[in-house]
């Protein structure tokens, strides 16, 4: 048996959660603070970290700094 579509007026679609502000809220808070609020934006912002190697610098800018701290006390 086939589904009968559902019938929709074009752009009279009803939201409760842009009714309340929920979706501007969180557009707020994901703007503000750099992290999306869906799941695959926070998955894909992760992997353009790895990826595009702001992670791989922090961690040479680390392994540099232990570096230099390992050698001054090592030629004290």
């Amino acid at each position: 048996m086939a589904r009968r579509k559902k019938f929709r007026i074009p752009g009279l679609t009803f939201s409760y959660k842009r009714a309340f502000g929920i979706t501007k809220a969180k557009r707020k808070v994901a703007r503000f603070t750099g992290i999306p609020t869906s799941r695959s934006g926070r998955r894909a912002k992760i992997g353009r970290m790895v990826t595009g190697g702001c992670l791989l610098s922090v961690i040479s800018y680390i392994l540099i700094f232990v570096g230099c701290i390992g050698l001054i006390i090592w030629l004290i």
